[in-house]
């Protein structure tokens, strides 16, 4: 607690802030002598601002980064800015959010598309599930009739948890919610020296607290912007800007050598290997594709014949290996494929789920990347 009491003059409430430099609203009634006659404590430490968060405010106001969806309260853009930014570097994502805006002006339009269309535009971002809870989302908000305008009200959206909820409601609707990141949990943990692995249940407690008491009310959405553009920019992973940092002055990190170190994170991610085949079937300007199932990878997206774990088995026609031992990285496993060709005169029997599809079509089909990878290695 910042005051712990409630009658003090105005000259010794000012001197407790000289050290803060802000102070935003100070709720006090005046005697004509200029004495406080009261000021609740709750009251008076809305009013406050702790250095930390002054020093990123002041930080922000030169450093922030301008990006289009900072230009609006509308939630609708900041919602797909911040579902296209997880997993997603900023140069990249801000393409794709002016391609949605375009496409989808308004959630409306999004909640009206199909899931095809969504998946397509999506194609090349990876992680489709952001994209399958996006297009669910917007029919959530549409048959609600608007974007709902509170912090509980945002979670229930499919696919909205804490980070992207706090983010919306304070961005749109200027809520005092505190956004967690990776580089809120970076800044934070460096700066006040703490250890608490970040991916522990007792980490994410111990941070959203803190990030939650830092937050200056009034203010919340300059400050969620700051901190995490702060993690972003300055207090990076490797390299941070130590030398020209506003408050290395009391970051515990940097006096105790463990910036390298911090923050902790628990090690628990087991990567997997896989070794795919997939057969690119071409038969009379056809080819053959299927919809890949729920419970794997890259649910929804369309794929060639695959053959995981299994010999090829003979085929009428031509098969020509394409590319061999193609690697493509995943957050949970490496993936490594080889790509043939099967040319032939008819159509092979496959699965009931695959459909045969004029080549020139395929465009029209959300893919994912390897299978990109495999339609570029084609002979024209």
């Amino acid at each position: 607690m910042l005051l712990g009491y409630a009658n003090f003059s105005v000259r010794m409430f000012v001197e407790s802030l000289s050290g803060l430099s802000d102070l935003l609203y100070i709720c006090i009634m005046y005697q004509s002598q200029g004495e406080a006659i009261s000021a609740h404590p709750t009251e008076v430490a809305k009013a406050m601002i702790h250095p930390f968060a002054s020093a990123l405010l002041r930080w922000y106001a030169q450093h922030g980064r301008d990006l289009p969806w900072r230009h609006t309260t509308d939630p609708y853009p900041i919602w797909l800015s911040e579902v296209i930014l997880q997993q997603t570097r900023i140069e990249q994502g801000r393409d794709y959010w002016h391609r949605f805006m375009d496409q989808y002006p308004t959630v409306e339009h999004l909640a009206d598309a199909s899931e095809d269309e969504v998946l397509r535009l999506w194609q090349g971002l990876g992680y489709y599930s952001r994209a399958r809870n996006l297009h669910t989302a917007a029919k959530q908000i549409k048959e609600l009739g608007g974007f709902p305008t509170t912090l509980h009200d945002i979670k229930q959206l499919k696919g909205v948890g804490d980070y992207t909820a706090a983010a919306i409601a304070s961005f749109a609707f200027g809520e005092a919610a505190a956004v967690v990141d990776g580089n809120v949990y970076r800044v934070l943990s460096r700066h006040f020296g703490i250890g608490t692995p970040i991916n522990s249940t007792e980490g994410k407690k111990e941070f959203a607290a803190l990030a939650q008491e830092l937050l200056p009310e009034s203010q919340a959405a300059a400050y969620n912007q700051a901190i995490m553009d702060f993690g972003a920019t300055q207090c990076t992973p490797k390299s941070p800007a130590c030398d020209r940092c506003p408050i290395a002055d009391t970051c515990q990190a940097l006096h105790t050598h463990a910036v390298d170190t911090l923050p902790v994170k628990l090690k628990k991610l087991t990567i997997k290997t896989r070794h795919l085949q997939y057969i690119y079937i071409r038969v009379n300007g056809e080819i053959a594709i299927r919809r890949r199932p729920a419970g794997d990878i890259w649910q929804g997206l369309w794929e060639p014949l695959l053959i995981e774990n299994a010999p090829i088995p003979p085929f009428d026609g031509t098969l020509t290996l394409l590319r061999q031992k193609v690697k493509h990285v995943l957050t949970h496993r490496v993936l490594y494929a080889d790509f043939y060709l099967l040319e032939a005169t008819t159509k092979p029997t496959l699965p009931p789920e695959f459909i045969w599809i004029p080549e020139s079509d395929l465009d029209r089909y959300a893919l994912p990347r390897l299978i990109e990878i495999l339609t570029q290695s084609l002979t024209p």
